[in-house]
């Protein structure tokens, strides 16, 4: 049990969030662990809800897997993305959806022993981060025109003010995909480096003293399960949040004005 838990935490306690090349899998592409399991999550999104879609053809959801899928997409469209985008649900929910099952299925893919969990790279989260923000801010040109958008966004309050409030306006819309980012990241991240900690020190306690490291282990054991479900739960909090913040985006992005 010491060795396992040894070998498992303490010798390499980042496993599940560092990147590492896969010379086993190709030497020309350079694929990482990262890039694997992000290339898996968008393989699951391709063959899963074509599946669903055909399952749910005439509106009515056969087997257990579409009604669940079909429960969160609706949550999503009437709970989440109806009441910030009112008469554009329809034209932006499928992108919300994908954001959300996206990221969802690259958290959870991450909780599998010896796998990685990409949304742990901050280079993947900010490249999601990246596509949100080039997105909603499209939208907010095409729908109201380049100048009426600037002038929206920025020209906030009497003239008086501009001078402290363009800074300031400019400011947020950079902290905006930064904060979508670092928050998946840093949460990904947090999440397993406890795991590992905990176990890490539940293994080196077991090789210096047996009886005390036998104590620790058991409780460390149990608080690892615990926090694996939590970890569950943060996986899906997580994904949730990134969806409903680009939704707020895209809102504020087509309603300058507000």
């Amino acid at each position: 049990m010491t060795g396992f838990l040894v070998t498992l935490a303490s010798s390499d306690p980042l496993g599940h969030v560092l990147d590492h090349d896969l010379h086993w899998l190709t030497e020309n592409l350079q694929i990482t662990q990262h890039v694997l399991y992000l290339s898996l999550a968008a393989a699951l999104c391709l063959i899963i809800f074509p599946m669903v879609a055909r399952q749910m053809q005439d509106g009515i959801p056969r087997g257990r897997g579409a009604g669940l899928v079909e429960v969160i997409l609706i949550y999503i469209r009437d709970e989440m993305v109806q009441p910030f985008l009112g008469d554009d649900t329809r034209k932006f929910v499928p992108l919300i959806w994908t954001f959300f099952f996206f990221v969802l299925f690259c958290n959870l893919l991450g909780m599998i022993p010896g796998s990685a969990t990409a949304t742990s790279n901050i280079s993947v989260t900010a490249g999601l981060a990246l596509i949100s923000f080039v997105v909603y801010h499209a939208v907010g040109i095409k729908r109201n025109g380049i100048i009426k958008y600037v002038k929206a966004s920025l020209l906030v309050g009497p003239p008086m003010l501009w001078p402290m409030m363009i800074p300031i306006e400019i400011l947020s819309q950079i902290i905006r995909p930064c904060a979508l980012a670092i928050r998946l990241f840093a949460n990904m991240v947090g999440g397993h480096l406890m795991l590992a900690v905990i176990l890490g020190f539940a293994g080196i306690l077991s090789a210096e003293n047996f009886f005390l490291g036998t104590t620790i282990t058991v409780i460390s054991v149990a608080s690892c399960i615990l926090l694996t479900f939590l970890e569950l739960l943060v996986a899906a909090i997580q994904a949730y949040i990134f969806a409903f913040l680009t939704t707020v985006f895209l809102s504020l992005a087509i309603h300058p004005e507000h």
